[in-house]
C-alpha cells in the first residue's frame, strides 16, 4: 500500500512537472537580466536564475530539476533577457542553445575612427580601449604601426551585453580586410594603384566626396585621370581631415595653402592614409572607376556633381553652383 502511495505521488509530481514546463512565467520586473558565467555549475546556474527573478523557486529545487532534465551542464555562458510569458521549457532551450540577447551597433559610411570610438563609448560593453591611444588600440588588435583610419568596415554588428569593445572592433577590422581583398581582386589592372592600401585611400576620398551612388564611379575616374597626368588631386575632404580639430565647418583659402600630409593642394599623389571608412560601393568605385575624360567636378548642391573636361568648363560650373552666378 505504501509503495502504491509513493508511486502515485511520484506520478503526480511528474505530471505536474510536465505541465509546469509549458506554463507562462510571470516575471517582475521585466525583462529579467541573466548572466551565466563561463564554467558555471548547474547549482550556480540555478542560483543565478533565481537571483535574476526568472523563477520564483527555491534554488535547490531548480537545481534538481536541471539535473533531472540532463541539460544542466549543457547551458552556455552569456547574457540573456527573459520577458513575462516565456515558459520554463523555452528558458532552458535558450540557455542550452546559447541564444543570447544581442545588442547592435552601426558604424556609418564616411565616419572617422574618432566617431567610431565615441559611439563605442556609449555602448553596454567592457571598455577595454578607454584611456588607450589610437596606436595602442591598433597594437591590441595585432596591427601595430598601422593607422586606424579607414581600416574598419561600416556596417551593423551584434554583440552580447558586457562583451569587449575590442571584440566589436575586431569584427569590423576583419570585415574590412575581407571587403578590401575582394575589391582588389576585381580591380582594373591598368590603374595607377600599386597595392590594396592605395585603393582603400582612394575609396575613402570617394566616400567623402559624394553620397550619390551613381556619381562614385565617375568621381573615382576623375581622380585616376589626375593621378595618371601627375595633377594634384585637390580634394577638399582630405584637407579638412588634415586640419583635424582646427576645422570649424568652413574651408578657407588659407586652409588650402596650409601644408599637412593630407593637403592634396600642396602635395602630389594620394594622402598617406585613408580619411574615413569607405563602404562597399566606394571600394568598388576605386578599383573599377568609370572611364571618363573629366578632370574636374563640383557639387551641385543636391547631392550630385557636375563634371568638366577643362578648367574653363569647371570654372563656369563653380560660378553657377558655388557662387550662384548665372
Amino acid at each position: 500500500m505504501f509503495l502504491l502511495l509513493v508511486l502515485a505521488l511520484l506520478g503526480a509530481a511528474l505530471a505536474y512537472g510536465l505541465w509546469w514546463h509549458d506554463q507562462p512565467l510571470h516575471i517582475e520586473p521585466a525583462p529579467a537580466e541573466l548572466t551565466i558565467a563561463r564554467g558555471a555549475t548547474p547549482r550556480g546556474v540555478a542560483q543565478a536564475l533565481v537571483d535574476a527573478k526568472v523563477f520564483q523557486l527555491p534554488p535547490a529545487l531548480l537545481y534538481w530539476g536541471l539535473r533531472a532534465s540532463g541539460q544542466g551542464r549543457r547551458i552556455k555562458a552569456g547574457y540573456y533577457e527573459f520577458d513575462s510569458g516565456v515558459t520554463p521549457r523555452q528558458v532552458l532551450r535558450r540557455l542550452v542553445r546559447g541564444e543570447q540577447t544581442l545588442q547592435s551597433i552601426t558604424f556609418v559610411e564616411g565616419w572617422t575612427f574618432k566617431q567610431m570610438r565615441q559611439l563605442l563609448a556609449q555602448q553596454p560593453l567592457q571598455h577595454q580601449t578607454a584611456g588607450l591611444s589610437d596606436a595602442q588600440i591598433m597594437a591590441q588588435l595585432g596591427r601595430e604601426g598601422v593607422h586606424p583610419e579607414g581600416r574598419f568596415f561600416p556596417d551593423t554588428y551584434f554583440f552580447a551585453k558586457g562583451s569587449s569593445d575590442l571584440a566589436v572592433l575586431e569584427q569590423s577590422l576583419q570585415a574590412m580586410d575581407r571587403m578590401l581583398e575582394a575589391a582588389w581582386q576585381q580591380r582594373d589592372r591598368n590603374l595607377p594603384l600599386k597595392k590594396p592600401d592605395e585603393a582603400l585611400i582612394l575609396a575613402s576620398i570617394v566616400e567623402k566626396e559624394t553620397g550619390q551612388h551613381s556619381d562614385r564611379g565617375r568621381i573615382a575616374g576623375v581622380f585616376i585621370n589626375r593621378l595618371n597626368k601627375g595633377m594634384l588631386l585637390q580634394t577638399d575632404p582630405s584637407v579638412i581631415y588634415g586640419l583635424g580639430d582646427a576645422y570649424d565647418g568652413r574651408l578657407r583659402r588659407r586652409h588650402l595653402e596650409a601644408d599637412t600630409p593630407w593637403n592634396t593642394y600642396t602635395r602630389a599623389g594620394l594622402p598617406p592614409t585613408p580619411i574615413a571608412m569607405p563602404g562597399k560601393q566606394s571600394l568598388l568605385a576605386a578599383v573599377q572607376p568609370e572611364k571618363t575624360s573629366a578632370l574636374y567636378f563640383v557639387a551641385r548642391g543636391d547631392g550630385s556633381s557636375e563634371f568638366s573636361d577643362t578648367l574653363q568648363q569647371h570654372n563656369r560650373a563653380v560660378d553657377r553652383y558655388i557662387r550662384g552666378k548665372p
